[in-house]
Protein backbone atom coordinates (compact mmCIF):
# COMPACT_ATOMS: atom_id res chain seq x y z
CA UNK A 1 0.00 0.00 0.00
CA UNK A 2 1.13 3.56 -0.76
CA UNK A 3 -0.32 6.49 1.17
CA UNK A 4 -0.80 9.82 -0.65
CA UNK A 5 -2.12 13.16 0.52
CA UNK A 6 -3.39 15.27 -2.38
CA UNK A 7 -5.26 18.56 -1.93
CA UNK A 8 -6.23 17.55 1.59
CA UNK A 9 -7.52 14.09 0.62
CA UNK A 10 -5.81 11.03 2.08
CA UNK A 11 -5.61 8.16 -0.42
CA UNK A 12 -4.46 4.59 -0.02
CA UNK A 13 -3.16 3.16 -3.30
CA UNK A 14 -3.58 -0.61 -3.17
CA UNK A 15 -1.63 -3.19 -5.21
CA UNK A 16 -4.99 -4.77 -6.05
CA UNK A 17 -5.42 -1.84 -8.53
CA UNK A 18 -7.78 0.09 -6.29
CA UNK A 19 -7.87 3.16 -4.04
CA UNK A 20 -9.36 3.34 -0.58
CA UNK A 21 -10.46 6.71 0.85
CA UNK A 22 -10.93 6.20 4.55
CA UNK A 23 -12.65 9.54 5.17
CA UNK A 24 -15.40 8.48 2.75
CA UNK A 25 -15.23 4.78 3.65
CA UNK A 26 -15.14 4.23 -0.11
CA UNK A 27 -13.26 1.75 -2.28
CA UNK A 28 -12.58 2.92 -5.86
CA UNK A 29 -11.86 0.79 -8.91
CA UNK A 30 -12.04 1.56 -12.64
CA UNK A 31 -12.59 -0.29 -15.92
CA UNK A 32 -13.74 -3.77 -14.88
CA UNK A 33 -15.16 -4.51 -18.36
CA UNK A 34 -17.32 -7.48 -17.42
CA UNK A 35 -18.59 -9.32 -20.49
CA UNK A 36 -15.72 -8.41 -22.76
CA UNK A 37 -15.14 -12.10 -23.48
CA UNK A 38 -18.80 -12.46 -24.54
CA UNK A 39 -18.35 -9.50 -26.89
CA UNK A 40 -15.40 -11.26 -28.55
CA UNK A 41 -17.34 -14.52 -28.74
CA UNK A 42 -20.13 -12.82 -30.71
CA UNK A 43 -17.43 -11.76 -33.18
CA UNK A 44 -16.34 -15.41 -33.49
CA UNK A 45 -13.21 -15.09 -31.33
CA UNK A 46 -13.03 -17.80 -28.65
CA UNK A 47 -12.24 -16.23 -25.26
CA UNK A 48 -12.96 -17.95 -21.96
CA UNK A 49 -15.81 -16.58 -19.83
CA UNK A 50 -13.69 -17.27 -16.76
CA UNK A 51 -12.11 -13.81 -16.97
CA UNK A 52 -15.39 -12.30 -15.71
CA UNK A 53 -15.42 -14.49 -12.63
CA UNK A 54 -11.72 -13.88 -12.01
CA UNK A 55 -12.33 -10.11 -11.93
CA UNK A 56 -15.36 -10.45 -9.64
CA UNK A 57 -13.56 -12.88 -7.33
CA UNK A 58 -10.70 -10.39 -6.91
CA UNK A 59 -13.15 -7.55 -6.32
CA UNK A 60 -15.09 -9.59 -3.78
CA UNK A 61 -11.92 -10.54 -1.90
CA UNK A 62 -10.87 -6.88 -1.80
CA UNK A 63 -14.26 -5.71 -0.51
CA UNK A 64 -14.20 -8.35 2.23
CA UNK A 65 -10.65 -7.35 3.17
CA UNK A 66 -11.23 -3.56 3.22
CA UNK A 67 -14.88 -3.54 4.39
CA UNK A 68 -15.83 -0.25 2.69
CA UNK A 69 -19.24 1.33 3.11
CA UNK A 70 -19.40 2.12 -0.62
CA UNK A 71 -17.85 0.67 -3.76
CA UNK A 72 -17.41 3.35 -6.43
CA UNK A 73 -16.66 2.14 -9.96
CA UNK A 74 -15.10 4.85 -12.13
CA UNK A 75 -16.74 3.73 -15.35
CA UNK A 76 -16.85 0.77 -17.73
CA UNK A 77 -18.19 -1.86 -15.37
CA UNK A 78 -19.54 -3.72 -18.40
CA UNK A 79 -18.07 -3.81 -21.89
CA UNK A 80 -20.96 -3.60 -24.37
CA UNK A 81 -24.64 -4.32 -25.01
CA UNK A 82 -23.94 -8.00 -25.61
CA UNK A 83 -22.07 -8.19 -22.30
CA UNK A 84 -25.26 -8.50 -20.30
CA UNK A 85 -25.81 -12.21 -20.77
CA UNK A 86 -27.69 -14.09 -18.08
CA UNK A 87 -24.42 -15.66 -16.93
CA UNK A 88 -22.78 -12.25 -16.46
CA UNK A 89 -25.85 -10.87 -14.66
CA UNK A 90 -25.98 -13.92 -12.37
CA UNK A 91 -22.29 -13.52 -11.53
CA UNK A 92 -22.82 -9.85 -10.71
CA UNK A 93 -25.84 -10.68 -8.52
CA UNK A 94 -23.83 -13.27 -6.58
CA UNK A 95 -21.11 -10.67 -6.04
CA UNK A 96 -23.62 -8.14 -4.66
CA UNK A 97 -25.12 -10.72 -2.33
CA UNK A 98 -21.66 -11.68 -1.06
CA UNK A 99 -20.46 -8.16 -0.22
CA UNK A 100 -23.72 -6.39 0.75
CA UNK A 101 -22.44 -2.85 0.18
CA UNK A 102 -23.68 0.17 -1.76
CA UNK A 103 -22.40 0.29 -5.34
CA UNK A 104 -22.12 3.53 -7.30
CA UNK A 105 -21.18 3.52 -10.98
CA UNK A 106 -19.91 6.57 -12.79
CA UNK A 107 -21.10 5.93 -16.32
CA UNK A 108 -18.21 5.23 -18.69
CA UNK A 109 -18.16 5.27 -22.48
CA UNK A 110 -18.78 1.51 -22.54
CA UNK A 111 -21.68 1.80 -20.06
CA UNK A 112 -23.69 4.58 -21.72
CA UNK A 113 -25.81 2.33 -23.90
CA UNK A 114 -26.58 0.15 -20.87
CA UNK A 115 -27.49 2.83 -18.32
CA UNK A 116 -31.23 2.04 -18.11
CA UNK A 117 -30.60 -1.68 -17.58
CA UNK A 118 -27.84 -1.10 -15.03
CA UNK A 119 -30.21 0.79 -12.74
CA UNK A 120 -32.17 -2.49 -12.46
CA UNK A 121 -29.08 -4.34 -11.20
CA UNK A 122 -28.85 -2.60 -7.80
CA UNK A 123 -26.39 -0.04 -9.17
CA UNK A 124 -26.69 3.69 -8.54
CA UNK A 125 -25.54 5.38 -11.77
CA UNK A 126 -24.31 8.94 -12.23
CA UNK A 127 -22.21 10.97 -14.67
CA UNK A 128 -19.70 12.03 -11.98
CA UNK A 129 -19.36 12.53 -8.24
CA UNK A 130 -17.95 15.57 -6.46
CA UNK A 131 -17.17 15.75 -2.74
CA UNK A 132 -15.61 19.04 -1.64
CA UNK A 133 -12.37 19.32 -3.72
CA UNK A 134 -12.53 15.73 -4.96
CA UNK A 135 -13.98 15.00 -8.42
CA UNK A 136 -14.61 11.41 -9.49
CA UNK A 137 -15.12 10.84 -13.21
CA UNK A 138 -14.58 8.18 -15.86
CA UNK A 139 -12.54 10.15 -18.38
CA UNK A 140 -9.94 12.68 -17.22
CA UNK A 141 -11.68 15.94 -16.32
CA UNK A 142 -9.17 18.12 -14.45
CA UNK A 143 -10.56 21.25 -12.80
CA UNK A 144 -8.72 24.12 -11.07
CA UNK A 145 -8.08 23.50 -7.35
CA UNK A 146 -9.77 20.09 -7.58
CA UNK A 147 -8.35 16.58 -7.34
CA UNK A 148 -9.66 14.47 -10.23
CA UNK A 149 -9.64 10.69 -9.84
CA UNK A 150 -10.58 8.82 -13.01
CA UNK A 151 -10.08 5.73 -15.17
CA UNK A 152 -10.57 5.21 -18.92
CA UNK A 153 -6.90 5.29 -19.94
CA UNK A 154 -5.80 1.89 -18.49
CA UNK A 155 -2.33 3.33 -17.71
CA UNK A 156 0.78 1.18 -17.66
CA UNK A 157 4.49 1.96 -17.66
CA UNK A 158 7.44 0.25 -19.32
CA UNK A 159 10.55 -0.40 -17.25
CA UNK A 160 13.72 -1.08 -19.24
CA UNK A 161 17.19 -2.38 -18.46
CA UNK A 162 20.00 -3.31 -20.84
CA UNK A 163 18.79 -6.92 -20.91
CA UNK A 164 15.06 -6.83 -20.22
CA UNK A 165 11.94 -4.75 -20.19
CA UNK A 166 8.74 -5.03 -18.19
CA UNK A 167 5.32 -3.50 -18.74
CA UNK A 168 3.38 -2.90 -15.53
CA UNK A 169 -0.04 -1.42 -14.72
CA UNK A 170 0.18 1.80 -12.74
CA UNK A 171 -1.57 4.64 -11.02
CA UNK A 172 -0.62 7.73 -13.04
CA UNK A 173 -0.37 11.08 -11.26
CA UNK A 174 -0.09 14.34 -13.17
CA UNK A 175 0.78 16.84 -10.46
CA UNK A 176 0.41 19.83 -12.76
CA UNK A 177 -3.30 19.03 -13.22
CA UNK A 178 -4.05 17.35 -9.86
CA UNK A 179 -5.08 14.31 -11.89
CA UNK A 180 -4.74 10.70 -10.74
CA UNK A 181 -5.68 7.90 -13.16
CA UNK A 182 -6.40 4.43 -11.82
CA UNK A 183 -5.21 1.28 -13.59
CA UNK A 184 -7.86 -0.93 -15.13
CA UNK A 185 -9.17 -3.48 -12.63
CA UNK A 186 -10.44 -6.00 -15.18
CA UNK A 187 -8.35 -9.05 -16.01
CA UNK A 188 -8.88 -8.72 -19.78
CA UNK A 189 -8.47 -5.03 -20.59
CA UNK A 190 -5.00 -4.27 -21.97
CA UNK A 191 -3.18 -1.04 -21.17
CA UNK A 192 -1.99 2.27 -22.56
CA UNK A 193 1.69 3.07 -22.04
CA UNK A 194 1.93 6.49 -20.39
CA UNK A 195 4.88 8.85 -20.80
CA UNK A 196 6.79 9.95 -17.74
CA UNK A 197 7.47 13.66 -18.04
CA UNK A 198 8.20 16.47 -15.62
CA UNK A 199 5.49 16.70 -12.96
CA UNK A 200 4.25 13.13 -13.40
CA UNK A 201 4.66 10.03 -11.25
CA UNK A 202 3.78 6.43 -12.13
CA UNK A 203 3.01 4.19 -9.17
CA UNK A 204 3.74 0.87 -10.86
CA UNK A 205 2.21 -2.34 -9.51
CA UNK A 206 4.52 -5.34 -9.32
CA UNK A 207 2.54 -8.14 -7.67
CA UNK A 208 2.07 -7.00 -4.03
CA UNK A 209 4.41 -4.01 -4.33
CA UNK A 210 3.90 -0.45 -5.56
CA UNK A 211 6.98 1.26 -6.99
CA UNK A 212 7.17 5.02 -7.50
CA UNK A 213 8.69 6.20 -10.82
CA UNK A 214 9.08 9.95 -11.34
CA UNK A 215 9.21 11.79 -14.63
Amino acid sequence: MTQLSLLGTELQLLPEKAIYIESLQSLLVADVHLGKSETFQVAGIPVSNQVNQDSLDRLQALCIKIQPKTLIILGDLFHSRVSLTQEVIDSWTRFLNAVSIEVKLIIGNHDRALAKRLCQLSIHCCSHLQVDRLLLSHEPCPQPKTLNLCGHIHPCVRIKTKLDQLRLPCFYLDQTQNLLVLPSFGAFTGGYEVALKKGTIAYAIAEETIVSLKG
